[in-house]
């Protein structure tokens, strides 16, 4: 396995294909995870079902935090969100993790991207981790291993749950809802006792966060994994 690096996948979707709103990454999701995989001393690269842009969700920096704000201030930051790779210029053998960040454009685009889904599996069959949060968990449903099986089938995994999306009042316009996606792809779906709240679950190399809140213990969690192999 190559060096001490992770690979951030983000979104290319900037509106709701049935309604006038904008969407894109949920900032936050991407931010409190590079913060801390990146201060632990791991590099990160940024690839997009297409390449180049990522948008953001404006809900996303209408509420967000200081640190969040921080990122979107730095030029560097903001100048790679707007350059990501495409998959084909991504070699998985360069990776120790891939992690699937969300935003609700992301139900749009990573569901059916079968090249993100040959790169985590390949990391994931090199003794890798592939990991996600909140609508992100949505690029787990159908990674497939070389066996045939998908990725979480009979494992333990979360992701935006049906009551959280609910409340948001967007369970009627997603074609796909998070939760009925991971269990119909034979995964064991958990979620946090009390919505909104930080939540995140490790199974085997598998590594999900529920919700906005959740992607620090998603990094939290990972890196605890690195540091014991």
């Amino acid at each position: 396995m190559a060096g001490k690096k992770i690979l951030i996948v983000v979104t290319n979707v900037s509106k709701y294909p049935t309604l006038p709103r904008a969407t894109g990454l949920w900032l936050g999701e991407a931010v409190h995870f590079v913060d801390k995989v990146t201060k632990a001393g791991y590099q990160v690269d940024y690839v997009s079902p297409l390449g180049g842009y990522t948008p953001m969700d404006p809900m996303g920096l209408a509420d967000t935090d200081e640190l969040s704000f921080d990122y979107y201030q730095n030029r560097d930051f903001m100048n790679k969100l707007g350059t990501t790779l495409k998959p084909s210029q991504i070699n998985p053998d360069d990776y120790l993790a891939i992690y699937f960040t969300g935003g609700h454009g992301v139900v749009f685009d990573f569901v059916n991207n079968t090249e993100l889904q040959k790169i985590s599996a390949k990391i994931y069959e090199n003794n890798g981790y592939v990991t996600a949060v909140c609508h992100g968990s949505v690029g787990l449903a159908n990674i497939k291993l070389s066996s045939g099986e998908n990725l979480i089938k009979n494992k333990q995994v979360t992701g935006f749950s049906n009551d959280e999306e609910r409340q948001v009042k967007l369970d009627k316009v997603l074609p796909v809802l998070t939760e009925d996606l991971l269990k119909s792809k034979g995964g064991i779906y958990v979620q946090t006792k009390k919505l909104w709240d930080s939540f995140a679950v490790t199974d085997g190399r598998l590594i999900s966060g529920e919700n906005p809140a959740s992607a620090g213990a998603v990094a939290d969690q990972l890196l605890t994994a690195l540091k014991q192999k």
